[in-house]
């Protein structure tokens, strides 16, 4: 195994994302199989995914300067990883090269009549992401004004990078994605933390069905520790329940929706380079709707990413939150 850290003190980031690439595999069709059957598809295509790689490349688009922590494999999707941060200028000093296990690759389900998906993602060499990963990246990390991760490596990898990061008095975002269990402690490590419907509803245990549910679930979050609950909704926009305040945001306006992959990665990236570039929670929101709105109009993933003058654009279709308390 070849471990490329070496510069990592060497450059700087303003965004630093720890978590997986996987080559997305997308499929489009009328509905999934079932057992034993085979059905005949719409499409085919094979891009770059995973929800770290799609959240810096799509950060690195909106104008953030970003770094990212991760493990690929010493293959032909590797490669297809690297060429595509080389692509994008994101700094991968902090990146190990596995030759025992396979990059990660997924599975992506595109309904041919919604855009809606399913998605079945094998970390393969980014499943050995650990807290050695986030120790050895730990000046890029405290040099960071940003430092976001998931949930698609080791929750491990994941407290210990939160830690590492709010200690350094970084801002910090957690986006609970896929929700599976962690622990108690990795909430207080948290600024801000991004669920969507079904994974704040899985985390919360209270039924996120409307506003009211997703009000309901970013309390029983908030008194876990972290201090600001931002939910998505998807065609409802997202609900901020936090420091600054309760507030419903409203989708991009006239959005034309071809494929949803990729959606909660967009606005996550965006939100972090709101945060970032000293946006208020306000504003960052907004660039961060701007920037999923445009996604879900193309097909694809880190494909679907728009750029910063693209993003410049829409945000005067964002419709101005609705404000339920200060």
């Amino acid at each position: 195994m070849t471990t490329v850290t070496n510069e990592i003190a060497a450059r700087s980031a303003d965004i630093v994302v720890l978590g997986i690439f996987a080559a997305d595999l997308v499929f489009q069709a009328d509905r999934l199989p079932t057992i034993g059957e085979t059905l005949l598809g719409r499409g085919f295509s094979i891009g770059s995914g995973g929800k770290g790689s799609n959240q810096a490349i799509a950060a690195a688009r909106a104008g953030g300067k970003v770094g990212l922590i991760t493990r690929i494999g010493a293959d032909t999707f590797g490669d297809l990883a690297r060429s595509t941060w080389r692509a994008e200028g994101i700094i991968a000093d902090a990146i190990s090269i596995d030759a025992g296990l396979p990059t990660g690759a997924a599975f992506i389900f595109v309904s041919a009549a919604t855009g809606d998906n399913a998605i079945i993602v094998t970390p393969g060499a980014a499943g050995r992401i650990s807290a050695a990963d986030t120790a050895a990246a730990g000046s890029m990390i405290a040099g960071a004004k940003v430092f976001m991760t998931q949930l698609e490596q080791p929750v491990e990898a994941a407290l210990a990078g939160l830690e590492a990061a709010w200690q350094a008095g970084v801002i910090t975002i957690f986006n609970p994605a896929p929700a599976i269990a962690a622990p108690d402690n990795i909430w207080r490590f948290c600024d801000w933390t991004t669920p969507n419907e079904t994974e704040a509803a899985a985390l919360s245990g209270v039924a996120v069905d409307g506003i009211d549910g997703a009000l309901h679930a970013a309390d029983a979050l908030g008194r876990r520790g972290v201090r600001n609950v931002l939910i998505t909704l998807g065609e409802k926009g997202a609900l901020l329940r936090g420091e600054a305040g309760t507030a419903q945001f409203p989708p991009l306006a006239d959005a034309t929706v071809v494929d949803t992959t990729g959606a909660g990665d967009a606005f996550n990236a965006g939100f972090a380079v709101g945060l970032a570039e000293g946006r208020s929670a306000e504003d960052a929101i907004r660039f961060a709707t701007a920037v999923a709105g445009l996604s879900v109009g193309r097909p694809g993933t880190a494909a679907s990413m728009p750029t910063r003058p693209e993003i410049e654009a829409a945000l005067e279709r964002i419709p101005s939150p609705i404000w339920m308390r200060r």
